[in-house]
């Protein structure tokens, strides 16, 4: 039994202009499951599959305050590729941002509602991934970041150092998973948060008790209203467990 990321979860005050603009970024599909969800994934995609994490955003009237610790790092295969990639990015609506990053050779971002985002030089290690080369965690702690969910999903374990990890399906396909050191402190609720699955067959209940076991633990909201379990990992990081499919 266990359990694989399928999909982000990003909080709008726009969830169709934002759908909008991510979608006409990785050039995917656009549907919407219910009023004040916006769905995203590659057109033609059989969900779910790791070849492509998909993307949820969801209506919430609360604007953002701080960063993000959950972005998405998007792929390029030049640097003319990442400069033109830049540029159609400003045209649709994103601008530059400043997180600190100082002089690196990747360009930060963030799209219409704020949220951060990295146009990666070309590297080779993500040649293979599709638009989104990974989804980047910040954290305290990568290695033990790491180690949790290297138990909670049958994801492969890539790197692991003091400053970053990475992770991929095992199937060797779609985007990383990673985790990066950085200084800031968690300080509210994610607007950006992981949404993993269970495999089709699998006891969702069991496999709630095995994920707090592992470390999981209850962010304190109201779940009477939904259908799916929200936990919280080591750092506190808010992810919804869905029912297996």
């Amino acid at each position: 039994m266990t359990t694989r990321l399928v999909q982000i979860n990003m909080k709008a005050q726009d969830d169709a202009a934002l759908g909008r603009f991510w979608a006409e970024v990785l050039g995917w599909g656009i549907d919407s499951e219910a009023p004040g969800v916006t769905n995203l994934e590659p057109i033609g995609f059989a969900y779910p599959d790791p070849v492509a994490v998909c993307i949820d955003i969801v209506a919430y009237p609360e604007p953002k305050t701080v960063k993000n610790r959950v972005h998405l790092d998007l792929a390029t295969t030049s640097p003319a590729h990442q400069a033109q990639l830049v540029a159609r990015l400003r045209d649709l609506g994103a601008t530059l941002a400043d997180v600190g990053q100082g002089d690196v050779p990747w360009t930060v971002m963030a799209d219409p509602e704020g949220n951060e985002f990295c146009v990666l030089e070309p590297r080779p290690v993500y040649q293979d991934t599709g638009p989104i080369a990974a989804v980047v965690v910040d954290c305290a702690d990568p290695r033990g970041m790491a180690g949790f969910w290297d138990q909670a999903m049958d994801w492969t374990l890539r790197e692991v150092t003091d400053t970053h990890a990475a992770m991929r399906s095992a199937k060797g396909v779609g985007p990383y998973l990673e985790f990066v050191r950085t200084p800031d402190a968690k300080s509210v609720w994610n607007r950006v948060h992981l949404d993993v699955r269970p495999y089709s067959g699998d006891d969702l209940e069991a496999e709630e008790a095995r994920l707090r076991a592992l470390g999981a633990t209850d962010p304190g909201i109201d779940q009477a209203a939904i259908s799916w379990t929200v936990l919280a990992d080591p750092e506190g990081n808010e992810f919804c467990l869905l029912a297996p499919r």
